[in-house]
């Protein structure tokens, strides 16, 4: 796995994130067909550049849109 393929994988999970509904690891893992150290590496990716929200509840783990917003 390079930067080319999780940038690749993050897009992936950046357009099943979409719809702004909050998706757990699991759901997300099996529309992706990602395996799990590619779907890490891509969610970190956006985690870094704050395009996504991180929860967790009762031991899952949920990703979802976040909201960017810019006043200047």
């Amino acid at each position: 796995m390079n930067k080319n393929e999780i940038g690749l994988n993050a897009e992936k999970v950046w357009h099943l994130l979409g719809n702004y509904d909050r998706w757990d690891y699991s759901a997300l893992k099996n529309k992706s067909g990602l395996k799990d150290a590619e779907l890490g590496a891509a969610i970190g990716w956006l985690a870094r550049e704050d395009k996504i929200m991180l929860y967790q509840d009762s031991g899952k783990l949920y990703v979802f849109l976040g909201v960017n917003v810019f006043i200047g």
